[in-house]
């Protein structure tokens, strides 16, 4: 099974460097819990980070992506989620 593939980007309008760095490392770490469970394989991800990102709270990020898997019809339930485990890139049930 291909890995699941997630690109990140927040423009320079979010702040500066130290700002926009903070925004990716907290997606990228709400990503780590949402996608590799819930997020369809054989798909490409783009996350974008938002001004609102910074200050917003954790666990309403991990709500948003999930949203958005549902949105664009990418998510998946628990049950029949294959979660990938990326430090091996083995899939697993």
């Amino acid at each position: 099974m291909p890995p699941i593939r997630v690109g990140f980007t927040a423009s320079r309008r979010v702040g500066n460097a130290v700002r926009r760095n903070r925004i990716r490392r907290r997606l990228k770490a709400a990503v780590g819990e949402v996608l590799a469970v819930h997020a369809k394989p054989d798909r490409d991800y783009v996350v974008i980070g938002r001004a609102a990102t910074f200050k917003r709270p954790y666990s309403a990020l991990l709500k948003d992506l999930e949203t958005a898997l549902k949105r664009v019809g990418a998510y998946m339930k628990t049950d029949e989620a294959i979660v990938c485990d990326s430090a091996v890139g083995e899939a697993r049930q």
